[in-house]
């Protein structure tokens, strides 16, 4: 269980949050997890738990079959994943089927759609990017890779409102899957004359994946990598109200695992 100031609180009958991250071999990954988990906890009265889809545990049934014996009766899951490809579509409602006693809402993925990119990740990338500490003429926002053109698209829709943001060339890099990778688009834009190129880690936490990608990218050549985006403030915001807004749903309307 993650300890925070209102744990107490979050005790008999009241609400619970559930973030299920995709999960990762690599101890750092759900380390940056269960802090990212603190920090909602920190700003919001209810008790945070945290679980993983894959490679890590608890498992979702585990942590709901806690709460359940514990006395919450209101549990909202928000899935920490950046787009809507294979994980969100089969392994989440997978993880979440049968629940134990405790039927969870579950809120919507916390990425952008392809059309409307969340300017709080937008905030979020470019606060990591401030945290390298570099000069730097060009960005890539690079992300996991997917074989769902949508999931792809919802990547290099941010890699264009980043770059707007900025007022900076930025493109979309993968770490797998999908092209160009990370380090193709560092080359990328090199050609295209940047001479500093940094990468945005368009991830939640580290993971063996991503750290092979930035070190291919440094052989690319870029000049910085930022850091994941972990706790950062603006994404503790956006899970906050993924939160309230289903906890509305649920005041008067019973529960439902159908995603919001």
């Amino acid at each position: 269980m993650i300890e925070t100031p209102h744990q107490q609180a979050a005790e008999s009958g009241a609400s619970a949050l559930l973030l299920l991250a995709h999960g990762s071999i690599d101890p750092q990954s759900q380390e940056s997890t269960r802090a990212l988990a603190h920090a909602v906890g920190l700003s919001q009265a209810c008790r945070v738990e945290v679980a993983y889809l894959r490679h890590a545990r608890p498992r979702a049934r585990q942590v709901l079959r806690t709460l359940a014996e514990t006395g919450h009766d209101r549990v909202v899951v928000v899935p920490l994943l950046l787009t809507s490809a294979f994980h969100a579509r089969v392994d989440l409602p997978r993880a979440l089927t049968d629940p134990p006693a405790l039927v969870p809402v579950v809120t919507p993925v916390l990425g952008s759609s392809p059309e409307v990119p969340d300017e709080r990740l937008i905030a979020a990338l470019r606060r990591r990017l401030t945290e390298l500490d570099v000069e730097f003429d060009a960005v890539v926002v690079a992300a996991a890779g997917s074989s769902d053109s949508d999931a792809c698209s919802s990547v290099t829709a941010m890699a264009s409102a980043l770059g707007a943001n900025l007022g900076l060339p930025c493109l979309a890099g993968f770490a797998s899957t999908a092209s160009p990778t990370a380090a193709e688009a560092v080359a990328q834009l090199r050609l295209a004359g940047a001479r500093r190129v940094v990468v945005a880690s368009y991830c939640f936490a580290p993971g063996l994946l991503f750290r092979r990608a930035a070190d291919a990218s440094t052989e690319a050549g870029a000049v910085g990598i930022s850091e994941p985006l972990g706790d950062a403030p603006e994404l503790v915001g956006l899970i906050l109200e993924r939160y309230r807004e289903a906890c509305d749903v649920q005041t008067g309307a019973g529960v439902s695992t159908e995603v919001l």
